[in-house]
């Protein structure tokens, strides 16, 4: 029943994507809107014709290709305030440049990558010089005691150094099956259209890459409580609501092994914040919360630029789930007929 429910929210979702938006008349201004990057003080959004602060559209994090995750060792005492204008600049064009040069080998000379104008990470106008924002450092915090003893967990990249003796030695991003959370909202060198869909009651969120969508209950539906914690999943359960005109989702029950950077899938928690800050501009923030790993919470944040050439095409990624297994299996044969001429 849960699932017909949430499938019957998924197209009511889609059906409304397509309905005409009302805009916000006079007298209803919502809450404040925080504002940058010269958005005017008196911008709000618009409403869905049943009341929320309207979300929906196709947008891109592309831009946001190539920012370092936490402050380079070149901004040592500066917080993200202290990078003017210029440097920014200079540092967007460095990385411009670098990813020009790197875009021809993407992949291994023998994969057939493809000039730089092939992938939407060239050209990408950073919106900041790092991400994490909390701590002001830019840091993420020290890892706890219990965390620095866990054991390294079975599997990884097909870029890393193996050993490669089953497809679960390969991580699910790999083999098609999911880049998980919040992973699913990172920029890569493609694939980095997102689009995001509301009805009464639900939001939606579909992402390119992997071809994954989440179906989110506000907690004001009928679906608002969260499921057990034993019912884990790779993208967790996530429940949302509005603080003012921004849209807040938290999300736990991740599957083991699906847990963000390590975390601990039974207390990992992690909380998106999605801010309008103009006509076509979204702040996406995730809080990090794991007492179980990390010393403190910690906040990263990047921009998601609303855009409506960006389809989310099919993601057509099937080989690393139903091929693996055999390419593993053949190259096990070739290494004992290998063993055996000797």
């Amino acid at each position: 029943m849960r699932q017909y429910k949430l499938a019957l929210a998924a197209l009511a979702a889609l059906t409304v994507a397509m309905s005409p938006v009302a805009v916000v008349e006079a007298g209803q201004a919502p809450a404040a809107v925080p504002t940058g990057g010269g958005v005017a003080a008196d911008w709000v959004p618009a409403r869905t014709p049943w009341g929320d602060p309207d979300l929906q559209g196709i947008y891109t994090n592309k831009d946001e290709s190539g920012i370092p995750f936490e402050r380079p060792g070149e901004f040592d005492g500066q917080n993200l305030a202290d990078v003017d204008d210029q440097e920014l600049a200079e540092l967007i064009a460095s990385r411009q440049k670098a990813a020009e040069e790197s875009a021809p080998g993407i992949g291994g000379a023998l994969t057939g990558a493809g000039p730089p104008h092939w992938y939407e990470n060239y050209g990408a106008n950073n919106s900041r010089a790092w991400l994490v924002v909390d701590p002001p450092d830019g840091r993420i915090p020290p890892m706890t005691a219990e965390a620095q003893q866990r054991p390294v967990r079975a599997g990884g990249s097909s870029f890393g150094d193996g050993p490669w003796n089953g497809p679960e030695d390969f991580s699910l991003y790999d083999r098609c099956i999911s880049r998980g959370l919040p992973g699913s909202m990172m920029p890569a060198i493609y694939g980095n259209a997102y689009q995001i869909v509301q009805s009464p009651g639900f939001v939606a969120i579909r992402y390119e890459m992997i071809h994954e969508t989440r179906i989110i209950p506000l907690n004001d539906s009928a679906d608002g409580a969260h499921v057990s914690r034993t019912l884990g999943s790779h993208m967790g359960d996530a429940r949302a609501s509005w603080e003012g005109n921004t849209l807040v989702i938290e999300t736990g029950n991740f599957m083991e092994g699906m847990a963000y950077r390590g975390g601990n899938a039974e207390t990992l928690r992690l909380i998106e914040r999605f801010t309008p800050v103009g006509p076509d501009k979204i702040e996406w923030a995730v809080t990090v919360t794991d007492p179980t790993t990390w010393t403190r919470p910690w906040t990263f944040a990047m921009d998601l630029t609303k855009d409506d050439t960006q389809a989310v095409f099919e993601y057509a990624c099937h080989e690393g789930n139903r091929g693996l297994p055999n390419i593993l299996s053949a190259a096990r044969a070739a290494d004992q007929d290998g063993e055996a001429a000797r």
